[in-house]
């Protein structure tokens, strides 16, 4: 029979009949359990009396008897050794207790002086201490619980340690831990996670271990058995409608309920790693939707990769969305002018850093560029700068491109979001990604986690892997201001529903006009910075971004890269000069032309020429130029190829170009190269 079929046995017996006999048989078997610590008292008081009558009269049982004492406590507190504090000092002293009563009933008899009252007493009260013992054992489950932990600790090879107080909650226990002084640290409870997991037949990721600070060997697991963010969360719409973006931003919420929330001022950058198919986009949005209804926050967001596929319900709300590769390293250089210009504004309105007084009209006499009186100067909102699909951005530019921006740009108000499918040191510099102190990692493959999440984050449970595309929406976030306890803790962004049924554009086209009226516009400097640098590609931004597309007629004649260059470049001929030919040579322009005997241009004339080149360059060109793109015009400049390369990098140095991560190619400037 199974434990279960006796247990039934026994409760049919219990209810069968009300006879005194099964009155009696009932009382008999409840007693049962609490019986042994009486018999065993009996049993003392009987063996005293029979040793008094075999060595009452005998010196040498009494030395006998007292060793044996002695020895059987000994023993009985070397034995509780594997069992805890107190059951091994209540064993020892029931033990002490009941043999040196026998010792002293065997040499002088049960019944002389104290004897006979402290068998009665002690004996019964030693009983009734097991007793109540094992009624506090049976209702807390004390000997069961124990003793399975023990086990299971000792099979992910964390024996001996020691499980204190268990706190339950609605689908979370919290289980706090001290290892064996000297044999275990948090770095192998850290190790053991997946064993446990498999013990307790639950994913790795339910398991974390929260380590104290201020302790090698201390901490706690915080097990979470159901997953309850297997049901999206759908996104219930603004956190802080018209506040400041100092408020943190609402993107979803932790497996326990409570809302992710994103401290940007305290994040300052972010990175946001995840692989196809694993909701980081749809992450973006949440943070878009967010950011997108407070009062004092700019967006730049750049999508070159894709054209900004995904954004385009909400780019009427950017200030400047660069969806081609051109603008998007404009935007590049703009950021980085923008930020030496904002930075010299909020230090000549007395801000050492970016507070949310300094998007609103400086009307406070501490906070003014004037002497002794308020400037009345308009505010500076805060900029964000988005660029999603970075990977593709950073093999033209270089991986060194946001270096600069990452570590310059929080003193100015200006926060840097890098999005890209997999980061790696191939395509994000080291000083880059140690400059973007926030990170959100959704699913991902093998070890690429590590690029993203602190290594402390994944030796305490988390595991994007264990997700990769599988769980979308699922991410692990860290920032400063988030709790700690937090960053190994799984969450989920909110869903704005399927496209098809156009949830999101409706989401979309809420926060556009709802809150066109409290977004704030770009700031004069900023705006003035950004013009200096890409020129036409940011003020003519919203026509470019906004073009219509093409219509859906029959697919026009494919167009070669000559055609297309062509096109470009009549594009730019003005007017009244269409019927000029343009591959006629150029006159030689006076006072620059080679003397007849063949002597080169003059060095300022050679000079001339060459930035009239990159100018002309900067206008049709790609974006970029290269020291092998002058190759047709060394002849006519007078100077070999390395006087171009030195005199380009000296452009270079002045600010009038942009190095990129290539080696002789540089990213234009266009209304720099023009000055």
């Amino acid at each position: 029979m199974t434990e279960r079929d006796i247990v039934q046995v026994h409760e049919d017996r219990l209810n069968s009949g009300a006879s005194a006999a099964g009155l009696g048989a009932w009382l008999w078997h409840r007693a049962k359990p609490y019986s042994p610590p009486w018999i065993v008292t009996g049993g003392i008081g009987l063996a005293g009396a029979g040793a008094n009558l075999a060595w009452g009269d005998s010196a040498w049982a009494g030395v006998g008897l007292t060793l044996a004492s002695t020895l059987l406590t000994a023993g009985t507190w070397w034995a509780g050794k594997s069992t805890g504090q107190q059951r091994r000092l209540h064993s020892a002293i029931t033990v002490a207790a009941g043999s040196a009563w026998l010792t002293s009933a065997a040499l002088s008899g049960p019944l002389t002086g104290p004897l006979p009252d402290l068998y009665l007493m002690g004996g019964a009260g030693l009983a009734l201490s097991w007793n109540i013992r094992h009624v506090l054992r049976s209702s807390a489950g004390e000997t069961s619980g124990s003793d399975s932990d023990k086990g299971l600790l000792e099979k992910v090879g964390l024996a001996r340690t020691k499980l204190k107080e268990v706190r339950v909650e609605p689908n979370r226990v919290t289980v706090p831990y001290e290892l064996p002084a000297g044999e275990l640290t948090n770095d192998d409870v850290a190790r053991a996670i997946p064993r446990i997991a498999s013990a307790l037949d639950v994913p790795t990721t339910a398991i974390r271990v929260q380590h104290d600070p201020d302790s090698a060997r201390k901490g706690q697991f915080v097990i979470v058995p159901e997953d309850m963010l297997k049901t999206p969360t759908i996104w219930p719409g603004p956190y802080a409608p018209g506040e400041s973006v100092a408020v943190p931003l609402r993107l979803g919420v932790y497996d326990d309920g409570s809302d992710l929330l994103l401290p940007l001022l305290d994040a300052i950058h972010l990175l946001v790693m995840g692989m196809t198919g694993s909701g980081k986009t749809e992450g973006a949005v949440d943070l878009l939707l967010e950011i997108l209804s407070r009062k004092d926050v700019v967006v730049w967001l750049s999508d070159a990769a894709k054209a900004g596929q995904d954004f385009q319900p909400l780019v009427p709300a950017l200030d400047w969305a660069a969806l081609d590769t051109p603008s998007a390293a404009a935007m590049v250089a703009a950021v980085q002018y923008a930020i030496p210009a904002r930075a010299a504004w909020l230090r000549d309105h007395g801000y050492r850093a970016w507070e949310p007084a300094a998007a609103r009209q400086q009307t406070d006499p501490a906070h003014s560029c004037a002497e002794s009186r308020a400037c009345g100067c308009p505010g500076m909102p805060y900029l964000l700068t988005w660029f999603e699909e970075a990977a593709k951005l950073l093999r033209e530019l270089g991986d060194d491109t946001f270096t600069g921006i990452a570590q310059e740009a929080r003193s100015a108000g200006v926060s840097l979001v890098v999005s890209m499918q997999r980061a790696s040191g191939y395509q994000l510099s080291t000083d880059t990604r140690a400059s973007l102190p926030a990170a959100m990692c959704f699913g991902v493959k093998g070890d690429d986690a590590s690029f993203a999440l602190p290594e402390e984050v994944l030796a305490a449970g988390a595991n994007p892997a264990a997700w990769g595309n599988k769980r979308k929406g699922y991410v692990y976030l860290v920032s400063a201001g988030v709790d700690e306890d937090l960053h190994a803790n799984p969450a989920r962004t909110f869903w704005t529903g399927p496209p098809a049924e156009g949830t999101y554009e409706r989401m979309a086209r809420f926060i556009v006009e709802h809150f066109a009226d409290v977004r704030a516009g770009i700031d004069a400097v900023t705006e003035a910075a950004a013009a200096r640098a890409a020129g036409e590609l940011f003020t003519n931004r919203r026509a470019r971004a906004g073009a219509p597309a093409p219509a859906a007629t029959a697919p026009a004649p494919a167009v070669t890269d000559a055609q297309e260059s062509a096109q470009t470049v009549a594009a730019l001929v003005d007017a009244e000069d269409a019927e000029l030919d343009a591959t006629a040579e150029l006159p030689p322009a006076e006072g620059s032309a080679p003397l007849p005997g063949g002597e080169p241009l003059s060095k300022e004339a050679a000079l001339e020429l060459l930035t009239e080149l990159i100018d002309m360059l900067a206008q049709v060109g790609p974006g970029t130029v290269a020291v092998r793109d002058l190759n047709p015009y060394l002849e006519q400049i007078g100077r070999d190829r390395s006087w171009v390369s030195k005199e380009m990098k000296r452009l270079a140095e002045e600010g009038r170009l942009a190095p990129t991560g290539e080696q002789g190619v540089y990213r234009l400037i266009p209304v720099m190269a023009a000055a």
